[in-house]
């Protein structure tokens, strides 16, 4: 029969895993054992619906058959199994496209990223020169030979197999230099892996042992008699088969958590935090969450699925519960096992299903009351949490209306202009001067714009801190929020509302200040309406500013979209139109105002139209907006330098 040849990514990638460039290679195991596992889960779940089966839970194993002589390995199952087709798809081609790309981006890295895109079953060849599979899916009269050497291709031809399920036929290489193959052909060893790696699975996995025991003492035996000794084999169960996740927190080890996350959700990094979870009551169920240490490669496309494994009484009915898990922690993984599930229960009555909606709540507190102690506790790590995940947490606030606003607002963080640092909001009030009338914040793209912002100066210069929000969600986030609570001079919870620094009101001016103001923009009307006139709508008013030190001019909002909302909005679909009101506010202690008034005094139209659309485009880069026509503004700034 011809040999297929693999599609050219996973020959690339099966060739660095045949050239030992991952360094972990005794994971080839716990790797074929959980696919084992899950072919047994699929076909027990159909016999609990399916008579034709004709297996109960106690029938099903897997085992491990050594032949140290002919260094062949076997990992035998009698789940599912698969059709021929099912093997082209499942063992012709190596999961996703990403791994590659992954491995290149970290050449220079130690990492071990077997699992991570669904490539278990290839990490055989690192041990292995040579792989079969035989296998007959359920319902199937027909068996099926895979077989391959490595990158040069596979070969799939009928075979006979007298049971349902799946064989794995390793031919341990050779040893090297560099490698000593001879453990993974080695009794002792292969009981080592399994225990490390797979003792809470939930089938047994089995294989003949070679023991010694004395032989019977004969009768006619002397008092100088030697004992002798026999081999035999038995057959031993290697794993304890109790479910990590039913076991107690003070019976596992972190290291047993971390082997158990990795190899279950194809990860290559412990998790950030374990979350153990188990109620009686109400609602009866065992849970076992992970924070993972980092996002997963499609965590932030369409493509990423959440979701918990949902087990009902050990028995798996959904890979991915969605249901089981709230939007803003989408990025928790994890394994819910219920006693109060029915077996045969659909997707669509899951959705119904009342003891699904108490796990979900009390699994969302569960996950919150854990981040908020890993922030008072683990303030370092939970950074690094926040980091890759605090965008959908945020996102959190926003969604619904700010429905799960309350719970999740301890758990934000923003970074401070006056501490230098990330901040809780709690953190930010208890730092508050008591008369601080706002808590301010300032929102853009970059940190470092935002805190020379002349507003920003201003506050901070008020002896206020600035919340520097350089994401997109982050005003929205607020403004959801709307407001915190602070201590005022009596001690006593005070209501303070959120504050953009580049709104209209800041609360820093005095009467007299705003007094001043009022009336300098009022005796300057003519020039200002010249102005406007000459900006031609791009601005709702002109005016004196109680805000700028040392910059010329700068631009405000007047009214509830601000203009870092304005420019988020405009790149969403539909978006192009939207506009916020913005008010240019001039510095009239600065001898540009005093130039502007002079051309206004000699009635030279000409200069107040240059110089304001010189002003405005100056205002509009301070702001971190685009300027309207680049090109007009060089030309217009060079007739100046003439």
């Amino acid at each position: 029969m011809a040999m297929k040849q693999f599609k050219a990514e996973s020959k690339k990638l099966m060739d660095m895993m045949i050239h030992s460039i991952y360094t972990n290679k005794e994971i080839f195991l716990r790797e074929l054992i959980s696919n084992a596992s899950d072919a047994i889960d699929k076909l027990y779940f159909r016999s609990l619906t399916d008579s034709n089966v004709g297996m109960n839970k106690e029938d099903f194993a897997i085992h491990l058959s050594l032949d140290k002589e002919n260094r062949l390995l076997t990992v035998s199952d009698n789940g599912i199994g698969m059709t021929k087709e099912e093997l082209e798809k499942n063992l012709g081609t190596i999961a996703h496209s990403g791994s590659l790309d992954f491995k290149k981006e970290n050449k220079d890295d130690d990492i071990d990223i077997i699992g991570q895109f669904g490539v278990g079953f290839y990490a055989s060849f690192m041990v292995a020169d040579r792989v079969t599979v035989i296998t007959r899916a359920y319902g199937s009269d027909e068996a099926w030979k895979w077989e391959s050497t490595g990158v040069q291709g596979y070969q799939i031809e009928p075979a006979e197999k007298d049971t349902v399920g799946t064989d794995i036929i390793l031919h341990i290489k050779d040893n090297t230099e560099d490698e000593n193959y001879d453990n993974f052909a080695s009794e002792y060893e292969l009981v080592s892996l399994v225990k490390k790696y797979s003792d809470y699975v939930r089938y047994p996995i089995t294989m003949y042992r070679e023991k010694s025991r004395m032989k019977d003492k004969p009768e006619d035996a002397g008092d100088d008699y030697t004992p002798e000794y026999e081999t035999y084999t038995e057959l031993e169960t290697l794993n304890s088969m109790v479910p990590i996740w039913k076991k107690q927190k003070s019976e596992v080890s972190a290291e047993e958590y971390n082997d158990f996350y990795k190899t279950k959700f194809h990860d290559f990094t412990d998790p950030a935090r374990v979350i153990v979870s188990r109620t009686e009551g109400t609602a009866n169920y065992n849970a076992l969450l992970f924070v993972p240490d980092r996002p997963a490669y499609d965590y932030y496309s369409k493509d990423f699925e959440k979701g918990l494994a949902l087990y009902a009484s050990g028995v798996l009915i959904m890979e991915k519960c969605a249901d089981l898990l709230p939007d803003h922690f989408s990025f928790i993984k994890g394994i819910v096992d219920s006693q109060d599930l029915s077996l045969n229960i659909s997707r669509e009555m899951l959705q119904q299903d009342n003891q699904l909606k108490l796990i979900r709540n009390a699994l969302e507190k569960k996950i919150k009351n854990e981040l908020r102690s890993m922030q008072l506790n683990d303030r370092e790590k939970y950074e690094a949490f926040w980091k890759n995940f605090g965008r959908q947490i945020k996102f959190g606030c926003y969604a619904d209306y700010g429905m799960h606003s309350a719970l999740l607002k301890d758990l934000l963080l923003f970074y401070s202009a006056k501490e230098q640092k990330m901040v809780t909001l709690d953190e930010y009030t208890e730092a508050m001067p008591v008369e601080q009338k706002f808590i301010y914040f300032a929102a853009g793209d970059s940190s470092e714009r935002l805190a020379k912002l002349p507003s920003t100066e201003l506050v901070l210069d008020k002896g206020y801190d600035v919340l520097l929000c350089t994401e997109d969600v982050d005003e929205f986030c607020l403004q959801i929020l709307h407001s915190a609570t602070a201590k005022d001079a009596e001690d006593k919870e005070r209501t303070v509302e959120f504050k953009n620094v580049n709104s209209g009101d800041l609360g820093l001016e005095s009467e007299d200040e705003k007094k001043a103001a009022e009336e300098a923009t009022a005796s300057n009307k003519d020039l200002f309406d010249a102005m406007q006139a000459a900006l031609n709508g791009k601005v709702k008013a002109v005016k004196i500013s109680t805000r700028l030190k040392g910059h010329p001019v700068c631009l405000s909002s007047d009214g509830p979209l601000s203009i870092e909302m304005e420019k988020v909005l405009r790149t969403q679909p539909g978006g192009e139109g939207v506009t916020s009101d913005k008010v240019l506010e001039l510095n009239a202690q600065h001898p540009v105002f005093a130039v502007m008034q002079a051309a206004q005094a000699a009635g030279d139209t000409e200069k107040i139209q240059q110089y304001s659309t010189i002003l405005y485009a100056q205002a509009q880069l301070i702001e971190g907006l685009p300027v309207d026509d680049p090109a007009a503004y060089a030309q217009a700034v060079c007739e100046l330098m003439k």
